[in-house]
């Protein structure tokens, strides 16, 4: 939107402290080269045009926003004099950062502008001020190459963390399947001895084809079992102990908590009972009890290492490692694995609640950047709650708000501090002690899901009550999605100071 021009004048220009210490050959350079615009309200330029000006409020009321989704946030008001917005970085030796306007400019009230072209802006920088221009951009990109640095840090700590949960988590199902392996060893050798005593004659041929029946049936059984309760399951072993001492079988009271496991009672010993005669019927119940066992640790085997696969999926998930980086995914898929790799983190002491919306549908994200997002805010979450004593209850809920899908992370920990309140999604900015924290974590959580995104991320507490609230877009924007490099915080400001 172009202005109306009005004349430039010397003096005036002289008053704002971004040139109060020109000498009046550089303010003539300025009106010559320049020019003053009267805005009439509405837009002066938009989030996405080439960043062809420079602009400085001598008079009226500015609003500078940011495009989040489909609306435009508000993140500076003013009527100062002498503040600056446009192309103020148009002096970097890399342009690509000052190609466009990464923010909106909109005047409430007839508003006049000095307004200086990007080129112009850069030229008399560079001619007279080179030295700050070689000190601004050694700042600049030493300060992004160093947040870079330390953001690939951050990920490596994630990731280290992540790596030793899950070094843990596998170890605990690994370690119960070789436990399961060495035990069943026993059992089949247990069961080739039966065998050998079964051929050397001391059954009755005849009683073979039932006990081998009874067998399969018997396997059958153990792997349709239900889960019997506390109550249920002590009942249950009295009664098939009683049974086995009533008949004479030694020992009964250690046979029977493996066949009320595998879902066996009197019912089916009585079918033994009446397969045999009374001579060979401890060794077939104790043949049977083989059975059981076998069947028992190839399930525990099984379970062992479906909980491996399950950790190996979990954390190919997580990692996203063979998937597009960019696509349609199901946040309870992302949010499921997060939880799962950070199990370990979250240990006995924390609850964890999910509230889900199941009839949510998928929505378009770099998952692999979203678990990130997910990590951090666990993470913060069960820090938070640690400070507080280590127990707590986090609650992850899933809702549909207007066009937007919500994720929600909720702890009872302290809360945080009303002073504090603005400064958390800030680089840098920690509570925790030196040495624990980069104050990275919320920060790269802010760029990736407002930048990457086009999302929002906002914070509401109380003490006992945090929650942490992401919205997502439910489609992707017209215009793409935004590339990691240029995920960061708007460089297109309103500044009461000289940047």
């Amino acid at each position: 939107m172009n202005g109306r021009p009005m004349p430039c004048d010397m003096a005036e220009l002289s008053t704002l402290f971004l040139f109060e210490k020109l000498d009046r050959e550089q303010v003539e350079r300025l009106c010559r080269e320049g020019r003053v615009e009267l805005f009439e309200p509405g837009p002066v330029y938009t989030e996405g045009e080439p960043a062809a000006s420079f602009f400085v409020l001598l008079n009226g009321t500015v609003v500078l926003s940011r495009r989040v989704g489909a609306d435009d946030v508000e993140i500076s008001r003013t009527s100062r004099r002498g503040v600056y917005a446009g192309a103020f970085q148009a002096y970097l030796a890399d342009r690509a950062r000052a190609g466009t306007y990464n923010g909106s400019m909109r005047v409430t009230e007839p508003s006049r502008f000095f307004v200086l072209p990007a080129e112009t802006f850069a030229a008399v920088m560079r001619d007279w001020f080179p030295m700050a221009v070689h000190l601004l951009e050694g700042l600049f990109f030493g300060t992004r190459n160093t947040q870079q640095a330390i953001n690939q840090r951050e990920r490596l700590l994630a990731l280290g963390s992540l790596s030793a949960g899950l070094t843990h988590e596998l170890n605990n199902p690994a370690a119960a399947a070789v436990r399961a392996t060495a035990a069943l060893r026993e059992r089949v050798a247990g069961m080739r001895h039966k065998l050998g005593a079964i051929a050397a004659g001391r059954y009755d041929p005849d009683t073979l084809p039932a006990l081998v029946g009874i067998q399969e049936r018997t396997a059958e059984q153990v792997a349709k079992a239900a889960p019997l309760s506390p109550l249920e399951a002590s009942d249950r072993e009295d009664a098939v102990g009683d049974w086995l001492d009533d008949h004479g079988i030694e020992g009964g009271w250690q046979l029977a908590p493996t066949f009320v496991q595998a879902g066996l009672d009197t019912d089916w010993l009585d079918q033994v009972a009446a397969a045999v005669d009374e001579r060979t019927l401890e060794g077939a119940v104790r043949w049977l009890n083989y059975t059981v066992e076998t069947e028992l640790l190839m399930n525990e085997i099984e379970d062992s290492t479906t909980r491996v696969s399950t950790l190996v999926d979990a954390a190919r998930q997580y990692s996203q490692l063979d998937r597009a980086p960019y696509r349609t995914a199901d946040v309870h898929e992302l949010l499921d694995s997060t939880l799962l790799m950070l199990s370990g983190k979250l240990g006995e002491r924390i609850t964890v609640v999910k509230d889900y919306d199941r009839t949510l549908p998928p929505v378009p994200a770099y998952p692999g950047e979203l678990n990130q997002v997910w990590t951090n805010l666990v993470d913060n979450a069960v820090s938070a709650m640690n400070e507080a004593g280590g127990d707590g209850t986090l609650t992850v809920r899933t809702a549909l708000d207007r066009d937007r899908l919500l994720v929600e992370f909720r702890d009872t920990g302290p809360g945080v501090p009303p002073e504090i309140h603005g400064r958390i999604f800030d680089p840098f900015f920690t509570t925790k002690p030196v040495g624990q924290g980069t104050g990275l974590g919320l920060d790269i959580s802010w760029r990736i899901v407002v930048h990457k995104h086009h999302g929002s991320l906002e914070v509401h507490s109380v003490p006992g009550d945090t929650r942490f609230q992401v919205r997502l877009p439910l489609t992707a924007p017209e215009s793409g999605v935004t590339e990691p490099d240029s995920a960061s915080r708007p460089d297109s400001r309103i500044a009461p100071e000289a940047s």
